[in-house]
């Protein structure tokens, strides 16, 4: 037995020592912790990536969940964004020349909102002025002074007309039909039809002579009166603007003062007084008749004073620094704004006052965090985000995933500039996909921001968690822990590292713990979270996950699962493995078998060969192959034949940790050399020969001892692990205990052979200068087996090419004994 490979008992587990802490429960903790443990590279990585101004450093934040990368990234940026400037407001107005293209205006933070008010007011002051001025008595007199003037021109003409048609014995008649010249008989009446054709032809011709010239006097002062009503149009229109213009010129004066430097709201107001010139009408009261027609035509025309509003699309009056967003749910819409419809008697239209702010518009200028995952569900967002990041320009247009209507009017707002730094949070292999699959993604986020799963196990770093459990106790208004109750979380934190030198950066699965150890603590009406409410925390967690774990231990404790825990056998070994249910992992053992026989087919997996295995098993049984030609096949061929499985097993198989395990039960069963069924074997080999790392060390150790446990611990029961893995253990007080007992044992091995002489109790052996292993050795008696293998097939070679003649003159006894295997070939 080589007991100079047991694990010592100060390697089995990593204690934190209470007496480290200077004080008796984490409410003594006054230091807040604002910062990240144990993540000095993303710390580093992250500060670059939110102050770098270059284009195409935006940020992925990517690592195992429960790390705390959202918390991190939303406080980082606000602390970074605090420092920043305010950017400014962005508002949209009307587009006089052009409507379905709203102007967008940049002003100060602050200002926008002020903009709007003033302008809201402009408008109403507008309103109340014109409607004073252009229903005022002095107005209304200028207009009928006006409109006597044309009506007194327009009398003296027709009464010219008139005079001149009574001379040349004429009358002249006005109706609805028109104006005619009627001739005059001798009593001065009206001819009749019949009277005027009864005159002289000469006397007739000369009356339609004068009729003509008389006709053409009336056309004239037709036109001269059509020509007269133009003009008072005009000129009540030129007074009415004119009056129009005086009345808010004042008005408009006095606001662009307080914007003076900005152009665009000068232009915008200079517009707006203009187009108030133009339809001022819109700004009187409508006459009762007039509503009532109005409301008869469905009301389809919209208000033209909606022309006026600004829409305040980004209002940063609350802001202090630069805005963070962290988006949860990045639809199109929620990104990228979206303009909304007003549905009017079955007319559906919109306007620039209907566009809404997306998360974009909000954090221009700051900052906007995303979940990549979330963002990639959403194909029009991921499309679309990249597009404005490489232009600098976001537009706001509806999307076919959020379009739901058919609208008749569509706007096409200008587009404003986007200075922005996007965050995306990720898991690894997110991140490795876009940058393989998505070349815009490696140009535009170029920062990546690594949240590692462990930190080093240090003081510092045990009193930095100490800390974090203070800070998250009072935030989440839980009880403080004690010290030994907080020495119990730092273990149960090295635990989840996998590694005793570690501490677990997975602050999730910790915070949890102490959710679940308060509820303890208080169903006891205890005032502090204590050492037994962590240990009953974990078990109660335990328990409510493992009842698939408690089903196989039954089943191998009543022999369903055949699992053996003491005695030898040929060809059979238990490995280990890790099974998972949801977020709980247990190990348990399972039996490998192998039988070899002569052949040349080579190792046959046969759970590969019912297609229960994964590619990096298949490639472990490749690596035994290897190692078995290199150890025995260097000076003829190796003439094997044989078959490998896990024996009961009926699901999916994958990893290569039983790799050694298999090798040992095929060198068992090549050499017909029983080995140990109390200990169960764990580890990876490469060609070498050398034993390899492998994960979930403490599960499969601690799966082992529960089967032993079970079955009766006999004291001689224990583990093979990689010696690499020793490092990694951070076993249970059950299995420290019964190590210390000598009821339970840990061998770590770096080699195969190592291996073997545990399993064996027999010398591994080393090869000669012939290459031959001594005869009293596993791998002499697998060599001799190898040997006689290879005799048996020679011969049933030989007897099927030659015939019984030549085989009796060729083969003599001890041909293939060792030192003579150069002679033989196939």
């Amino acid at each position: 037995m080589r007991t100079d490979l047991k694990v010592n008992i100060n390697n089995l587990a990593e204690r934190c020592d209470p007496e480290m802490f200077s004080f008796e429960t984490t409410a003594e903790i006054e230091q807040e912790n604002k910062g990240i443990i144990g993540q000095h590279r993303a710390v580093k990585a992250m500060d670059f990536g939110l102050n770098v101004r270059n284009e195409g450093h935006h940020l992925f934040l990517t690592g195992p969940s429960g790390t705390g990368k959202t918390t991190y990234a939303k406080r980082k940026t606000k602390e970074t964004a605090m420092a920043k400037e305010t950017p400014p407001d962005w508002v949209y107005t009307y587009n006089f020349q052009n409507p379905d293209k709203p102007k967008a205006i940049s002003m100060p933070a602050g200002t926008g909102s002020v903009f709007a008010q003033d302008v809201e007011e402009l408008v109403q002051d507008i309103e109340d002025e014109i409607e004073k001025v252009l229903t005022g008595k002095p107005f209304e007199r200028k207009k009928v002074e006006m409109a006597q003037q044309h009506e007194e021109l327009m009398n003296k003409k027709w009464s010219d007309l008139e005079k001149q048609a009574r001379e040349q014995e004429f009358t002249i008649e006005r109706s609805q039909q028109g104006v005619v010249a009627i001739p005059l008989n001798e009593n001065g009446e009206a001819h009749s039809d019949e009277s005027f054709n009864q005159l002289p032809d000469d006397i007739r011709e000369k009356v339609m002579k004068k009729s003509k010239e008389l006709t053409r006097n009336v056309n004239e002062v037709l036109r001269h009166q059509q020509i007269a009503k133009r003009k008072l149009r005009k000129q009540l229109r030129e007074a009415e603007e004119q009056l129009v213009h005086q009345s808010i010129h004042g008005f408009i004066s006095s606001v662009k003062e307080d914007y003076q430097e900005f152009s665009n709201v000068l232009n915008y107001l200079n517009e707006l007084e203009q187009d108030v010139i133009q339809h001022w009408k819109q700004f009187l009261p409508k006459k009762e008749s007039e509503e009532e027609e109005l409301n008869t035509i469905l009301q389809v025309s919209q208000d033209v004073k909606q022309r006026y509003k600004v829409n305040v699309l980004v209002d940063h009056s609350q802001t202090k620094g630069a805005p963070v967003i962290y988006e949860i749910h990045p639809s199109y819409a929620n990104l990228f704004g979206k303009v909304d419809y007003k549905n009017t008697f079955g007319s559906v239209s919109t306007d620039f006052s209907m566009m809404r702010a997306g998360s974009l518009h909000l954090t221009n200028g700051g900052y906007l965090i995303l979940n990549a995952a979330d963002v990639l569900s959403h194909p029009y967002s991921w499309k679309a985000l990249k597009q404005v990041l490489r232009t600098g320009e976001l537009r706001m247009e509806n999307s076919y995933e959020d379009t739901e209507v058919f609208t008749k009017s569509v706007i096409k707002p200008e587009a404003i500039p986007l200075k922005i730094k996007v965050i995306l949070i990720g898991t690894p292999s997110l991140y490795q996909l876009l940058y393989r699959a998505d070349e815009d993604f490696k140009k535009l986020f170029k920062v990546k921001v690594d949240f590692d799963t462990d930190m080093e196990r240090n003081i510092k770093h045990q009193l930095d968690y100490a800390s974090f459990v203070a800070s998250f106790c009072r935030k989440e208004q839980l009880h403080h822990l004690t010290k030994e109750a907080l020495a119990k979380v730092i273990d149960y934190s090295t635990r989840l590292a996998n590694n005793r030198r570690k501490l677990s950066t997975r602050f999730h699965e910790v915070t949890e713990i102490l959710i679940e150890a308060n509820y303890w603590a208080e169903k006891e009406n205890e005032s502090f979270i204590k050492d037994r409410h962590i240990s009953e925390a974990l078990k109660e967690r335990f328990f409510r996950s493992n009842r698939s774990e408690q089903r196989l231990y039954e089943a191998i404790d009543d022999g369903t699962i055949m699992i053996s825990t003491d005695g030898r056998a040929i060809g059979q070994l238990n490995a280990l493995v890790v099974s998972h249910t949801g977020e709980y992992s247990f190990g348990h053992p399972t039996r490998v078998t192998a039988r070899t026989y002569v052949g040349r087919k080579g190792i046959v997996n046969i759970d590969r060969e019912s297609l229960l295995t994964g590619s990096i098993h298949t490639k472990g049984l490749h690596i035994l192959s290897g190692y078995l030609q290199a150890e025995f096949a260097q000076d003829y061929p190796l003439p094997l034949a044989a078959s490998i499985t896990f024996e009961q097993s009926y699901f999916m198989v994958d990893g290569d940790s039983a790799s050694s395990t298999e090798l040992y039960a095929l060198l068992s069963s090549l050499g017909q050399i029983p080995l140990r069924q109390d200990i169960a074997v764990t580890g990876s080999v490469n060609q070498f020969g050398e034993v390899q790392s492998i994960g979930g060390v403490n599960e499969k150790i601690e799966g082992f001892f529960y089967v032993c446990r079970k079955k009766g611990l006999t004291g001689t029961q224990g583990v093979i692990i990689p010696h690499q893995n020793v490092k990694h253990l951070m076993l249970r007080n059950e299995v420290i205990e019964a190590i210390e007992n000598n009821l339970f044992h840990i061998w770590a091995v770096s080699t195969i052979k190592d291996g073997i002489e545990i399993l064996t109790g027999m010398p591994a052996g080393e090869k000669d200068g012939d290459g031959n292993y001594p005869e009293e050795t596993v791998y002499g008696t697998v060599q001799r087996r190898i040997l006689k293998m290879l005799h048996t097939l020679s011969q049933q070679k030989f007897l099927e090419n030659n015939s019984q003649e030549d085989k009796e003159e060729t083969y003599k006894d001890g041909d293939f004994a060792p030192g003579k295997q150069g002679r033989t070939t196939i």
